[in-house]
């Protein structure tokens, strides 16, 4: 699954457009490489969000296309 669709599907980022945005300005992190928005993601990779002076590490459990708010958290495991 594509990286921005995985960060809108999982609610880590609220919009997909908005997620597209933050890897075009290099704020997303794949296993410690800068992620384009196509980057694919699997089970296990561990995602870093950098927006302002936060940062935001999280491990991928599980992918699926679509999810109800209740099962999104369960996608995922920040660290």
């Amino acid at each position: 699954m594509r990286v921005d669709k995985f960060l809108k599907v999982s609610r880590l980022i609220k919009r997909r457009t908005v997620a597209k945005e933050a890897c075009d300005k290099e704020r997303i992190m794949i296993n410690g490489k800068t992620a384009k928005a196509g980057s694919e993601v699997k089970v296990g990779d561990v995602l870093e969000i950098h927006f302002g002076n936060n940062s935001i590490s999280a491990k991928i459990l599980k992918i699926s296309a679509s999810s109800k708010k209740e099962d999104a958290e369960t996608m995922y495991e920040i660290i």
